[in-house]
């Protein structure tokens, strides 16, 4: 079994220092590079092996990329920022902020992992480096390089699959979809997980693809064009229901509809993703997918400290999945 002396002896510190900070002492005063050095010793003889019933307390980063466009959007993040924050405080650890890749980079050797949540592009060549310098990141709802980072995701494909079903139960036999497109990771345009799901799914199920309307980013004002372009392709016949990739799009394609009157949900029902705050609010209410942020934060934070003191593990992407919370754009039979 690994003891504290033989740490301290192969860091170089002494077993006081060592053992209070394996043993969270919220009293010691340390640099980083002295935090980083023994934990690497600890992890190298395999301290955590003997003692897995001890929780580490790490000095992490949060990387926050938003791209200040869609105030929406940025809500979701910034709602995913906020419980990250209030859940390490309650954990009486220590977290610092930034907002780019490169400052992160210039000060990794401040910390031992770090959070990134947030959907702004990052370059491939900036992960890699990042990599190299902090290689223990969870990234947050997205996961731009599986390969070098692990992640914690909303469930989106499964949630689609159960949307369908949903409507099929319900007797709608004409589904539609409205979303936006997927992310550019390296100037590489990628297809949105919910628009390959719905495709895919719908002919598992027999069901056409006649109704999807996939174009632009997710934002309020994209939605309403959308849900423009909806009544003018479909006109009288607009399909039973619509699954909308995310509440920013659903917003814009209700502001749409009202001034089209398209009565929601008698002419066409709706099932939207994110149950953002705003959709509460909204005529009719959005029943909305409810993508749970604080058990995402709380995950997050489990496989950042599993990944510190195991660094030589594969790298893992774990799915979470939705729940529905219902309002009046959607009633199914029985609620």
């Amino acid at each position: 079994m690994t003891t504290i002396k033989e740490i301290a002896q192969k860091s170089g510190y002494s077993p006081a220092t060592v053992s209070r900070l394996l043993n969270n002492d919220p009293n010691l005063s340390i640099t980083a590079d002295t935090k980083n050095k023994i934990l690497e010793i600890a992890n190298k003889l395999g301290y955590w092996k003997d003692h897995q019933e001890k929780e580490i307390k790490p000095t992490i980063a949060l990387l926050y990329r938003t791209n200040h466009k869609e105030q929406l959007q940025d809500e979701y993040f910034t709602s995913l920022k906020q419980a990250l924050v209030e859940t390490v405080k309650q954990k009486s650890m220590k977290m610092k902020t930034f907002y780019n890749v490169k400052d992160l980079i210039e000060n990794a050797s401040l910390f031992q992992g770090f959070i990134g949540v947030g959907a702004a592009p990052i370059e491939n060549a900036e992960l890699l480096e990042l990599h190299k310098v902090l290689p223990n990141g969870v990234f947050v709802d997205t996961n731009p390089a599986p390969e070098l980072f692990d992640s914690i995701r909303p469930n989106l494909s499964l949630t689609v699959k159960n949307a369908i079903d949903l409507f099929i139960k319900n007797d709608c036999k004409t589904i539609g979809f409205i979303g936006g497109v997927g992310p550019k990771h390296d100037h590489i345009q990628e297809n949105d997980p919910r628009a390959v799901a719905f495709a895919e799914y719908m002919k598992v199920r027999n069901k056409d693809t006649n109704y999807m309307f996939v174009s632009g980013p997710f934002s309020v004002e994209n939605g309403y064009e959308l849900g423009k372009e909806v009544v003018k392709e479909c006109e009288d016949n607009l399909p039973d229901a619509f699954l909308i990739a995310s509440d920013t799009l659903s917003v814009g394609v209700l502001q749409a509809f009202n001034e089209e009157n398209v009565n929601v949900p008698k002419d066409t029902a709706i099932l939207s993703i994110n149950n953002s705050n705003v959709v509460k609010y909204v005529s009719p209410p959005l029943s909305s997918y409810n993508i749970n942020q604080q058990e995402m934060i709380d995950l997050a934070l489990t496989m950042l400290t599993n990944l510190i003191i195991q660094p030589d593990r594969a790298h893992i992407d774990v799915n979470m999945n939705t729940d529905l919370v219902v309002r009046k754009s959607f009633v199914p039979k029985g609620e």
